[in-house]
């Protein structure tokens, strides 16, 4: 057995089982904390909308169990299965020249991953979703947001492989820092075509109209020094009943989305409360230095991917006998999550560090208390975990456990009412 399948193997088999032992760790916690709310929230989440989040969350659990199974079968199954190298030589049937050979190849393949996922997507949907109550998406629905997704994916998708691909074919040595550069170029479009372009093809926006809400973000906005291209509303009920609220776009290009759910459930200090927290990370360049920091790691997957194209045996140990560009774009994108895998925490460290900030910030410039109380109705109404296991929440929660950031949010608000639990909605 090569090396390289060895390394794949090991990283692999110790990614998944600690996948699993997590997911473990998080379901024991969900029953151990089920029937008792934590103190902090008891006059704002009775038990058992305490209890249907625990639930919610199991069964979330349990279905990503059954999909981590799945895709780990899976991509044993296109690499060292032959999989990648079966879709290669169907593809090659159709005799078209590079780089539209290894643009097909690599097109069936994501039509096989994203069949493969499909059931995985319609029971989270249809059922799990449907049973607490959050779905509203109906079939019809899901099936345009299906066929609009593929079109997209394949608008976007099929040209930028294509130039990825020629240029690993004529840039000589160095062809991984042009890709490098056009996968930037590519980004950075992005950033500016999302807000007007894409999204409008799944939801609606409609300006915020004029009253007391809107008077009260355009006042956060001007006091925070925030340019944007205006305020929205976004039908997110159409397809769920969960609420939540981003900003988009890039440069003067920057849209504020409230969703039509979270609208609904907050008063106006709340709202405010809320953005003034999404405000602190453009204020404090959180955005920027994500997206810089995204690049970098894009330059030295790049590098690595250009100095593991070069090598025979990597196609070989992954089940590939013909060296190509597109399989080792392929074979890069499938095996490297099981190597980056244990690094995760760090990210989720400093995204941590990062919501800190912004609720500091939000803080300063709005009602540290008002965002502590939206905090916990998003999370009674989105049916958010409040106990999770600690080493659980330490690997996958990009934002502090709510206890912790209540906390947090309490000592950065002193006054009347500081010291008593969030306010009932």
């Amino acid at each position: 057995m090569h090396l390289y399948t060895v390394l794949f193997l090991v990283a692999l088999a110790a990614a998944t089982t600690m996948r699993l032992w997590l997911q473990q760790r998080q379901l024991r916690a969900l029953e151990a904390h089920r029937d008792r709310v934590p103190e902090p929230f008891a006059g704002a989440i009775t038990a058992e909308q305490h209890r249907r989040a625990a639930d919610y969350n199991r069964d979330g659990l349990r279905l990503g169990r059954l999909q981590l199974l799945h895709g780990t079968a899976l991509l044993l199954a296109v690499t060292l299965g032959g999989g990648l190298a079966a879709l290669d030589a169907l593809a090659g049937r159709l005799g078209w020249p590079a780089p539209w050979d290894g643009v097909a190849t690599l097109t069936l393949l994501a039509l096989v991953l994203g069949l493969a996922n499909l059931p995985f997507s319609l029971y989270d949907t249809f059922v799990i979703e449907a049973r607490y109550g959050f779905n509203r998406t109906t079939p019809a629905l899901y099936a345009a947001d299906l066929a609009r997704s593929l079109a997209l994916g394949l608008a976007l998708g099929v040209p930028l492989l294509a130039l990825l691909l020629w240029l690993m074919t004529i840039a000589g040595p160095a062809w991984w820092l042009y890709a490098w550069a056009a996968w930037t170029a590519f980004l950075l479009a992005l950033q500016f075509a999302w807000p007007r372009f894409i999204a409008p093809l799944y939801n609606r926006f409609r300006p915020l109209e004029a009253g007391p809400l809107r008077d009260r973000v355009d006042a956060i906005v001007r006091r925070c020094g925030f340019a944007a291209d205006g305020v929205y509303v976004m039908d997110g009920s159409r397809r769920s009943s969960h609420g939540n609220a981003y900003f988009t776009g890039f440069g003067r290009h920057k849209r504020i989305v409230l969703y039509d759910t979270l609208v609904e459930r907050l008063d106006a200090d709340e709202v405010e409360a809320v953005l003034a927290h999404e405000l602190g990370h453009f204020r404090l360049k959180h955005v920027r230095t994500m997206l810089l920091v995204g690049l970098a790691v894009a330059f030295a997957g790049f590098a690595v991917l250009g100095w593991l194209a070069a090598q025979p045996a990597f196609y070989a140990a992954l089940g590939v006998p013909e060296p190509s560009p597109h399989a080792a774009l392929a074979l890069f994108v499938l095996a490297s999550p099981a190597f980056t895998y244990f690094l995760d925490p760090l990210e989720t460290r400093w995204s941590r560090a990062n919501e800190y900030a912004a609720d500091r910030y939000a803080a300063e410039h709005a009602d540290g208390r008002r965002l502590a109380e939206a905090l916990v109705k998003l999370h009674r109404d989105n049916a958010s975990t409040l106990t999770p296991d600690p080493l659980y929440s330490a690997w996958y929660y990009s934002h502090p456990p709510a206890l912790e950031r209540i906390a947090a949010l309490r000592a950065l608000a002193p006054g009347p009412g500081s010291a008593s639990t969030p306010a009932a909605p």
